[in-house]
Order: structure tokens, then sequence, then C-alpha cells
């Protein structure tokens, strides 16, 4: 909004202070200029557990969620896409410094490197009932229209 590179289109109630400005939160904004997505996202937490549909890849359960190197760090393996899964607290535990087959505990899918489009398919189902009103709009056009 500083840069004058995106229109808003909508905002939020909910306003944010400086100690001079006071601003209303943009919900929904325009890009005045086209930019291709790249198409890998980026290698952060909330991608990889949006990847892995918020839940462990141990266990299937969906809380004290954090990350686990499948080859461990220690065994030689690296922090990436295909070597990093969602794992809640217990099992990252039981797993410790082991491969899955080592511990005996297998994933239920393996780790890959997802596309920008496989995490906004993860996405539309997650989280349910959570969308701003004012989205709506901006979303899911692959819906049937109403006559």
């Amino acid at each position: 909004m500083f840069l004058d590179r995106v229109d808003v289109v909508a905002h939020y109630e909910r306003e944010v202070h400086s100690a001079k400005v006071s601003l209303k939160l943009p919900s929904v904004i325009a890009l005045k200029q086209y930019v291709k997505p790249s198409q890998f996202p980026a290698f952060t937490r909330f991608n990889l557990f949006l990847r892995d549909r918020f839940a462990c890849q141990y266990c299937g359960v969906a809380r004290d969620l954090t990350f686990d190197h499948v080859v461990p760090r220690a065994q030689g393996g690296r922090t990436t896409w295909e070597n990093v899964v969602t794992a809640c607290a217990p099992c990252n535990l039981k797993k410790g410094g082991r491969t899955p087959k080592q511990a005996a505990m297998p994933l239920y899918v393996e780790p890959i490197r997802p596309t920008n489009w496989h995490l906004q398919e993860h996405g539309r189902s997650f989280p349910p009932n959570y969308l701003h009103d004012t989205w709506h709009d901006w979303l899911y056009w692959d819906i049937e229209l109403e006559a």
C-alpha cells in the first residue's frame, strides 16, 4: 500500500495504529502490475503444515504439531521438503534420532516438494468456515454459478 503497488478492494474492521497514523487492515487487494507467482512455494512452517494438512504424518492427530526430519540431521538428513514432515510432539519424541523404518513408524504420505497449486488445493479445505466475508467474491471460481 505504501509503495502504491496495490489497490485496496476491501477492509477488515480492525485498525492498526502508529504514533501518527491509523489504518484499517486490507482484506482484499488488487495488484497494479501482474507478478508471476513462483511455481514452488517457500519452505516455511505454515506451508509445511499446509502440505501435510495440519496432521501428524505418523499418527494423524492435529494437535501439538511440530516438524520432524525423516532422515535425522544426525544421520546426514537435510532440511528440505523431501525430508521434513509434520509430526505431533509425542510421535517426534518417540521417533527420536531414528528413521521411520528404524522406529517402526511408517509415514502416512511420503514427503514431496509441493507446487503452489498443491498448497492452494489443500488450503481450500483448511481452515473450514474461517474465511472473512470480504473474501467470498474472490475465491472458489470453480464452483457452479447460479442462473
